[in-house]
This record gives structure tokens, sequence and C-alpha cells, in this order.
């Protein structure tokens, strides 16, 4: 009888600590939870993410049709998310975490050969729409300039670097991209194809092996670098009977070795190291810049401030602007180019200005009245170029103004 008292007691006493230890867990949570929920309520909301270059959901406003809809808890959830506390350490922590268990695929984000971060590729789900808007570009020119209007396709590191991306990545040997290119030039067989896929895989492969490498993209970022603008630019040369100036033609800076882009981004990993950014100058050029929203002129294709900010390509171009006008006293010809483009263009135009007296750059996104309209209004204009990346090219906005 006495030993089963004493294992009743030990039962009871065990029972008892494991009943404890359940109400000392559920306090410690509980009392989490309302230090994050207290953080949260008094911590400064941003508006903007330097970090993400992108703007922070704002607080939901309530009506009774938003909550039967749902979309006033989606928004709720957007809110919190955006706004909870140290959300970049947390990212930084999930993202190592994740590598650390060999995943090599993160937000849509590759974690390929070589340091480079690689964008995964999604079919573009309107390709009438995309050919519908160029097209109609292409039928409301009514001046000479309809006669030599081009379309540059820009494939992305998932195609042009495909040899680094993992063993098991959906997109290793898949190139969607060319495919979907194909498709969207054949369907527009009135404007000139520029091909610049073949003159990057060329340069790709040409250095493979050798020490003496020279990146065509960001590893950390979605864009191509100048360098990869560079060798766009001599295939656009030589599909348009011009001659492309040497590389050694121009003054090279590297700007900033601390360049961290969007592709860095998603992952937030504060462990990927910076990496340069390189400028290109031709030091014959007298250039004129009118950003003709803000009214703003200047010498210069570059907009320096924004190397102490996180968006440092943003110097290309100053950033975002509906039209801006480059004339250059000292270019090789008196034609007049326009410019229907997304942000990959503005690493490639220090490049055209060496053989366009003018150049006139739009952002469709902001233009209000369309470039078709602008260049029936200027006969002057030449030359008219659309570039836009794979990547982009379904999501960007700018495509539904082009008219």
């Amino acid at each position: 009888m006495q030993n089963k008292d004493i294992n009743k007691y030990d039962a009871s006493f065990t029972a008892g600590m494991m009943s404890f230890g359940s109400v000392i867990t559920v306090m410690m949570i509980t009392i989490m939870i309302l230090i994050f929920g207290v953080w949260f309520l008094i911590a400064p909301k941003k508006e903007f993410s330097e970090n993400e270059n992108r703007q922070l959901a704002l607080a939901p406003v309530y009506t009774f049709q938003s909550l039967k809809d749902g979309s006033y808890m989606t928004s709720i959830q957007k809110y919190l998310s955006d706004h909870f506390p140290i959300r970049d350490e947390f990212m930084t922590f999930k993202t190592k975490t994740e590598i650390l268990t060999g995943k090599e695929e993160i937000n849509d984000i590759y974690i390929a050969h070589d340091g480079y971060l690689i964008e995964a590729y999604s079919e573009p789900k309107q390709n009438g729409k995309i050919i519908n808007q160029f097209g109609k570009l292409y039928q409301d020119i009514t001046t000479d300039a309809k006669n030599n209007i081009s379309l540059m396709l820009v494939p992305t590191a998932v195609t042009v670097y495909n040899d680094k991306l993992p063993a098991a990545a959906p997109d290793k040997g898949d190139l969607k991209q060319l495919a979907t290119m194909d498709t969207i030039y054949e369907a527009l067989p009135e404007i000139k194809r520029i091909d610049c896929y073949q003159g990057l895989l060329a340069q790709a492969q040409s250095e493979k092996g050798s020490d003496n490498v020279s990146s065509l993209y960001y590893h950390t970022d979605h864009h191509w670098t100048t360098f990869g603008a560079y060798i766009a630019y001599r295939q656009y040369c030589e599909a348009m009977g011009i001659t492309p100036l040497e590389e050694s033609s121009f003054t090279k800076t590297v700007v900033t070795n601390s360049f961290r882009g969007t592709v860095y981004s998603k992952l937030n990993d504060t462990t990927v190291p910076g990496e340069e950014i390189t400028i290109y100058e031709n030091p014959e050029n007298r250039l004129t810049v009118n950003y003709q929203d803000s009214e703003e002129v200047t010498d210069s294709l570059y907009n320096k401030d924004y190397l102490s900010k996180k968006d440092k390509y943003s110097m290309f171009l100053n950033n975002l602007h509906p039209l801006i006008e480059i004339t250059n006293e000292t270019a090789d010809s008196d034609k007049v180019m326009v410019l229907v483009k997304d942000s990959y263009a503005n690493s490639i135009v220090p490049f055209l200005v060496n053989h366009y007296r003018k150049i006139y750059v739009f952002d469709t996104r902001y233009y209000r009245f369309g470039p078709a309209s602008f260049i029936n209004e200027h006969p002057e204009v030449t030359d008219v170029l659309i570039l836009y990346n794979m990547n982009t090219i379904d999501t960007d906005l700018g495509i539904g103004g082009i008219f």
C-alpha cells in the first residue's frame, strides 16, 4: 500500500508539474503576443520600404462592403505583414534558415552559381494584349517614322545565364522566354526585330573558363549591367546599319561597390555582398537632358544622389519620368529617336545618344497622351525603338499606356 501511495503521489506530482509547465508556456506565449502587439501599435509606421523599394500597405478603411467581400480582412493581413516589428530581420533569418536546409529557390529567386540570385520566369498570360498594344502603336503612327520602328525584347538572366541555375530548377534547360519572344516578334512583322539575345549569349559563352569575366546582369538585381546594355547596343547598331562605338571610346567609372538590388530585397540576406555599378561616358558628348515633368535640366544622364540610397539603379536617367528630352550636340547624325521603354532601357541610353541628335524617352506608365500622338506631332522623328525586358513585360503597366 505504501508503494502504491508513493506511485500515486509521483504521478500526481508529475501531472501537476506538466500542467504547471503548460501554464508557463501559455503565459510566455501570451506575454510575447502582448509585447509584439503593443510594439506594433506604438512603433512608427513607414509608408515606403527603402530595402524593398516599394510602398507599404496603408491602414485599411473599414466599410461594410469591404468586410462583406473579404477585401477588408485581406488588407488588414497585408498591413500587419508590411508593418510587423523587425520585419527585415525576420526575413533574413527565414532566408538563411532555408538556405542552410538546402533550399535553392526562395520567393521565386534561384540561389544560382557564381553568387547570382536569378528570378524565375513566369510565361506572360497576356501575349495578345502585348501584341495588340505594340501593333496599335505602329498603326497609329502616320509619319515617316513608321518606316523605321523597331522592337527589342530583352531576355533576362534566367535565359542568358541558364547554365548557372541549380540543377533541379524548373527553368533549367527550359528557354520559354525565347519561345515567347518569337511569338511576339512573329506577330508583328511590320516592326523591325532587334534580337539582342544572340549577342548576349555569345558574350556569355565566350567568357566561360576565362578569368576576365564582365557580368551581363547584376548578381542581386533583375536588370542587366551597363556592359550587358553595351552588348545589346551593338546588336541594335548592326540591325540599323549604324557603326557602333568601341568600348574603349567610353570612360568607365565604378560609382559604387555596395549595390544590392531588387532581387536581393526579395530575400533580404544581409550576408550577400554588395556589387559594383559601372557607368560609361563618352567625354566627347555635349548633352542637355531635360526632365519635362520636373523642368530640371542637366548635362548628365546620371543622378549620383541615388548612390547614397538603397535604390542605386535609379541613378540612370534620374529614376522615373514620363518624358525626357535628350539633346547631344556632338552626335554623329541629325536623326531623332523616340524610345518607348521600361527601366532596362535606362542603361542603354548612354550608348544610343552618340548616334541621335535628340532622343525623346517615354515611360508610358506616367505619360498621359501616348507616344503615337507625340510622334505624329513631331515629324522630325526618324526612328522609334520599343524596348522591354521579358520578365516584367506581362505586368508592366506602361504597355497599357502605349497608343
